[in-house]
């Protein structure tokens, strides 16, 4: 089957997804619900494998491989898909699945318009590093979801309290939104992802320093990626720490997740936007 044949397949089954998960979990807000049935972790499943198999026969199958922003993105929702459909193995997340599906679904046929640039070098220290790159960006991406979830679920129980509406937090939502997790086992995974993205960005950082000397002689080169990438590192650094030393959650813990996450993107996926699409560079 032709990659562009898979394009459209991966990308149309993620649309139809996100449509039916949008309509039997928003619009029709069923009293109850099992989690996900097997059909539907199975129809997932089949968009995942085409995904993957794509991004696969990108980056590891050519010889010279190529990789952009388009392909950066594609990859990253691919692995934000696979978090989230192993997370609902274990909590009710089906919330999420209409918003990262449909993300999927445009991310999916963008690589076939913009393919991206050939890298400076293909060694296996360059694969390994943009395989690293990839995990973190998508760890991270979903940890930014769980973040605005978190964000949102916080704000209705805030309106709820100054409004003096005397009622349990778990009867304060409708719909989807009373099928969560509590919000303590909501913020302890956010929490775990962020460790898991966090020491993913460290190896990031140091095979790209170590893939830097090698190529130019010097670990560091100063430059808007580099700037971006180290203030994201630093960014989760020290909310590790607030969490750790001074118990940092809800709303001072969401700024520091997206602040972060914002300087992820601007590392890698727009400067190679800017390059590709703005000024041009193939």
């Amino acid at each position: 089957m032709p990659d562009i044949v898979i394009h459209v397949v991966a990308s149309a089954l993620y649309a139809g997804l996100a449509l039916h998960f949008w309509y039997t979990r928003w619009r029709t807000q069923p009293p109850t619900s099992g989690g996900l049935q097997a059909w539907e972790r199975s129809a997932i499943l089949v968009a995942l494998c085409l995904h993957g198999w794509l991004i696969w026969s990108t980056l590891a199958l050519p010889e010279v491989p190529r990789f952009g922003f388009a392909l950066a993105l594609s990859s990253m929702l691919w692995v934000v898909v696979l978090i989230f459909w192993i997370e609902n193995l274990f909590v009710n997340l089906e919330i999420i699945l209409p918003v990262s599906l449909g993300l999927a679904a445009l991310c999916v046929p963008l690589a076939v318009w913009f393919p991206g640039r050939v890298p400076a070098t293909t060694s296996f220290e360059f694969r390994m590093h943009l395989l690293l790159v990839i995990l973190a960006y998508g760890v991270l991406a979903a940890a930014m979801l769980y973040a605005l979830l978190m964000a949102v679920l916080e704000q209705l129980l805030h309106r709820s309290r100054t409004q003096g509406t005397a009622l349990a937090p778990g009867a304060l939502l409708t719909g989807p939104l009373a099928r969560l997790p509590p919000l303590l086992a909501l913020e302890r995974r956010l929490f775990m992802l962020i460790a898991v993205g966090f020491v993913l960005l460290t190896l990031t950082l140091a095979t790209g320093m170590s893939l830097s000397d090698s190529l130019f002689g010097r670990a560091l080169r100063f430059n808007h990626e580099t700037l971006f990438a180290v203030v994201s590192w630093i960014v989760f650094a020290v909310l590790l720490a607030g969490r750790y030393f001074y118990g940092w959650r809800g709303r001072v813990a969401t700024r520091w997740v997206l602040t972060g996450f914002i300087m992820v993107v601007l590392a890698g996926i727009g400067s190679r936007f800017v390059l590709e699409v703005i000024l041009g560079r193939s």
